[in-house]
């Protein structure tokens, strides 16, 4: 058993390095379609009235959103399995191979 600074380390496993990875990744995507919002709708409003660049921000508010809504699926799906099957992907345990 690891003491000291490294004590924390000894509760690493992979169920808790899949359920940090599905968050991070969760987190950064929909931070990533939301600076995708907030640039298409400056992009809009700075297009001085330019049929094309409005077109421009327009279909990237519109991408923006999708890639939001998937994001928030993706976060309900996970939600339903939890509540459906009672497997707790933000909790994940996977057992160990080890024999009796």
């Amino acid at each position: 058993m690891p003491s000291g600074q490294f004590s924390g380390l000894s509760n690493i496993t992979i169920g808790n390095i899949v359920t940090a990875v599905i968050t991070l990744i969760l987190v950064i995507a929909a931070l990533i379609f939301f600076f995708m919002l907030v640039m298409g709708g400056i992009r809009y409003i700075t297009s001085g009235g330019d049929k094309g660049q409005t077109e421009a921000a327009r279909g990237q508010i519109t991408a923006a959103l999708i890639g939001l809504l998937i994001v928030f699926a993706a976060w309900a799906a996970i939600s339903l399995v939890q509540s459906f099957f009672g497997v707790d992907i933000t909790n994940l345990t996977i057992p160990n191979a080890q024999g009796p």
